[in-house]
């Protein structure tokens, strides 16, 4: 595997995992607001093609996997086609430790229906997790 196709892969690896995570009840009804709140701030980033400023915000986990330069090139590539957002809701919010692939922790896998300038239908899934400080960044998207 290239250079280029390892960091597609890193990109969306915690993204395509999220898809098939293993359910488990919230401990309390913070952490899924919490990452709401986290996944909606750190979308804003993107959303202004604040690329650099995006993979500063995310968990050190996902920092670990995609390099800075990585990360920006790749994510330009899928949201720079893609167009301005003209509408996004939440279809999904859930909490679980456990990701296929990823080390235990508190994720947040939440799935929204957006609609971009060129994309009528586009389901994002965006996955914060709580980082070691306790507050919750995003580990992962990915856009279909």
């Amino acid at each position: 595997m290239d250079h280029k196709n390892r960091a597609i892969l890193g990109m969306l690896v915690l993204g395509l995992l999220a898809m098939g995570c293993s359910k488990k009840e919230q401990p309390n009804g913070g952490s899924v607001d919490e990452g709401l709140a986290a996944a909606n701030s750190w979308l804003e980033v993107v959303d202004a093609q604040r690329y650099e400023d995006s993979w500063e915000q995310a968990c050190a986990y996902f920092k670990g996997v995609v390099p800075k330069e990585q990360w920006v090139t790749q994510v330009a590539g899928v949201r720079g086609p893609l167009g301005s957002v003209l509408s996004r809701e939440v279809a999904s919010a859930e909490y679980t430790t456990h990701l296929p692939g990823a080390p235990d922790g508190e994720y947040v896998v939440i799935q929204y229906r957006t609609k971009f300038q060129n994309k009528a239908t586009a389901i994002e899934t965006v996955t914060p997790m709580r980082d070691p400080d306790g507050i919750y960044r995003v580990s992962g998207y990915y856009v279909r």
